[in-house]
């Protein structure tokens, strides 16, 4: 019987809280101490009284598991505030995840905005980033650093009013009162908070995640400060929109990147979903925790995740059908080709049937959505030509409003271009890819275009996929 890890007390001391956070994330991420400590070059057993706290870490090692568990600086953020208390001082700014913190602007284009991570209280931003080894990493920086100019002109008007970290307090006043007064709308609190949310999901896949997480996480504190008051019918839709605000804040920061905050804003969003006590809405979070963790690649997670957003969701329904797509690809992660195939053809079978599903989650699955998992998972089984034929296809149906999902398609196209030989065509659409991120500030295409940026080395040489990387390195900060 393997070992019990030991039961962490955060309490005592800053350090067992750090320690506590470190375990938290690691198991996250689905890694042991050992595959840990590979990464960061650090023995098991000195992992391991890091995160009993027996052990206070340098900032090397902090920075070290930062990088290696990708969580944007987080955990380097939560070693300057705990070395802060036990010196009783005034925890400094971490700029980035990285021990040598500087970076310079190549190009004044930059707008990929990701927020440090969602509990955090400090206005901060990740960037892309280029290391002087040639990897590409996401690096925290102070939002008000890049402000002053410490980045580019580019980039500051490319941040506009993109979403700080936490809600800003100062504003929620104003918002409850324009709630509370929706009478001037034609409608109630409600109502107007709904529309309002309709708008925000319109425009984000236009302009992107960066301009409306703000709004979101702001209308959140809204419905919070509204429910005090609400009594009845009013509380419960004022608690069911509230949870809706939550699913979408997860999306918001998915988008970005920051899965870790993706994952905080999924939980509020399960756990209140419960006290409204509506299934649909339950069985959606549900599977969407099953996509994330398919996005972050989790082999342990994503098919029970998604096997269990089916037993909740009802029998033959869309949001089953949703939740088995999530599976397909699960299993093609898994490299088990039959199930992975046989999921995708029960959903192709079943579009007829949940047409009329009266259910308002989930309405977007359509025959193009699942093409593009069908061709996910074969990408990921290494069928790439058969992967990049259907993308195209797919990303043609596509409706024209659909700009950010059209980017992160062309991206995995691109790379299944690659994988199939094609450098040529990899690169021209690549190029696509890299235009819609640069417009919506979409991490998750970043991070797709620097794994192209990867596999198309090989080939650096020939003019299109040149041309390619030169664009997608000016797109970067650079490591001084």
């Amino acid at each position: 019987m393997g070992q019990q890890p030991a039961e962490l007390t955060p309490e005592e001391s800053p350090w067992h809280r750090w320690g506590a956070e470190l375990r938290r994330t690691r198991e996250a991420r689905g890694l042991s101490l050992e595959k840990l400590g590979q990464r960061v070059h650090a023995t098991r057993s000195y992992l391991s009284k890091l995160e009993r706290g027996k052990q206070p870490p340098s900032r090397q090692i902090a920075a070290a598991c930062d990088r290696a568990l990708d969580v944007c600086g987080a955990l380097l953020q939560s070693w300057a505030r705990a070395d802060a208390e036990v010196r009783g001082v005034s925890a400094p700014r971490v700029h980035v995840s990285n021990p040598e913190p500087h970076v310079s602007k190549t190009s004044a284009d930059l707008v990929t905005v990701l927020s440090r991570q969602a509990t955090s209280d400090d206005a901060g931003v990740c960037l892309p980033a280029r290391l002087r080894d040639g990897t590409v990493v996401f690096v925290a920086l102070d939002r008000r650093d890049l402000l002053r100019g410490g980045v580019g002109i580019g980039a500051a008007a490319a941040l506009g009013t993109a979403a700080p970290a936490a809600a800003d307090s100062s504003a929620v006043p104003g918002l409850v009162r324009r709630a509370r007064s929706a009478a001037a709308y034609g409608g109630t609190p409600v109502e107007h908070l709904k529309r309002l949310r309709r708008l925000l999901i319109n425009s984000d896949n236009m302009l992107g995640p960066g301009q409306a997480i703000k709004a979101v996480r702001d209308h959140i504190e809204v419905i919070k400060e509204l429910r005090r008051e609400a009594k009845g019918a009013d509380r419960h839709d004022l608690m069911e929109l509230q949870t809706q605000y939550a699913e979408f804040a997860s999306w918001l920061y998915q988008d970005l990147g920051d899965f870790n905050s993706a994952r905080f804003w999924l939980d509020r969003a399960f756990d209140w979903s419960h006290t409204v006590g509506d299934g649909d809405l339950t069985s959606y979070v549900m599977a969407r925790k099953a996509q994330l963790a398919g996005e972050t690649r989790d082999l342990v997670d994503v098919v029970d995740l998604a096997e269990a957003a089916q037993r909740l969701a009802r029998p033959r329904s869309r949001l089953a059908a949703v939740a088995r797509t999530y599976e397909s690809y699960g299993h093609a992660l898994r490299g088990e080709v039959s199930e992975s195939q046989r999921a995708i053809d029960d959903v192709h079978g079943a579009l007829d049937r949940v047409a009329e599903d009266p259910s308002p989650w989930g309405v977007w699955l359509n025959t193009q959505y699942v093409e593009v998992h069908r061709a996910q998972g074969l990408e990921v089984l290494g069928r790439h030509d058969q992967a990049a034929d259907i993308f195209m296809s797919a990303i043609k149906a596509l409706p024209e409003d659909y700009h950010r999902d059209r980017g992160v398609y062309l991206a995995r196209a691109a790379i299944a271009h690659a994988g199939a030989g094609v450098p040529e065509q990899a690169a021209t659409v690549g190029l696509q890819a890299l235009t819609v991120a640069e417009d919506t500030g979409s991490g998750r295409i970043f991070k797709e275009l620097s794994r192209l940026d990867k596999v198309l080395l090989p080939w650096q040489r020939q003019p299109d996929v040149a041309e390619y990387r030169t664009a997608f390195d000016a797109a970067l900060l650079h490591e001084v």
